[in-house]
């Protein structure tokens, strides 16, 4: 099955989707956070074709997300590393794994994130930017923004969500 590019879509998620929405990717970016960078050790974690990784490393390469930066000239060997683009998904990556560990992890998270300034286990929180409360979507409206190009209408309402 081909897979639907959401490049001419208007919507921010859409976008994100169009960079990070193939089946590998959010992998590929969870082992970068965890340090992995050769071609090799991403390929021996993740169990993934050389083709398939090959193909995504270089879509996210392509996309700001990832920079290739060479080791070894002979052989030709690069590092695959986080550019500020890649490291702003850190917040996208936690809540899918924060997620997983509610939803699909029975036995407990397989993995835990500690906070280095205080060393205990960590849960990331959705906070206001401006007054600093915690908020999530029964808190939020939606209006349209400055990139919008027509009205946002949401559950038969202009501008509102509930």
């Amino acid at each position: 099955m081909e897979r639907k590019s959401f490049a001419d879509m208007h919507c921010s998620v859409a976008q994100c989707l169009e960079v990070v929405g193939e089946w590998w990717s959010m992998l590929i970016l969870r082992d970068a956070f965890l340090g992995v960078s050769r071609f090799d050790d991403f390929q021996d974690r993740l169990g993934i074709s050389r083709n398939i990784l090959n193909q995504r490393l270089n879509g996210l390469v392509e996309s700001g997300v990832l920079a290739k930066v060479p080791y070894s000239e002979h052989p030709p060997r690069h590092d695959y590393r986080l550019t500020g683009k890649g490291r702003d998904l850190w917040p996208v990556l936690t809540a899918m794994r924060q997620w997983g560990d509610t939803y699909a992890a029975p036995e407990g998270p397989p993995l835990q994130v500690v906070h280095k300034a205080c060393g205990s286990v960590a849960e990331a929180l959705l906070t206001c930017s401006v007054c600093g409360e915690p908020f999530g979507p029964r808190d939020a409206l939606a209006v349209a923004g400055p990139g919008a190009m027509e009205p946002l209408v949401v559950a038969g309402r202009s501008g509102a969500s509930s």
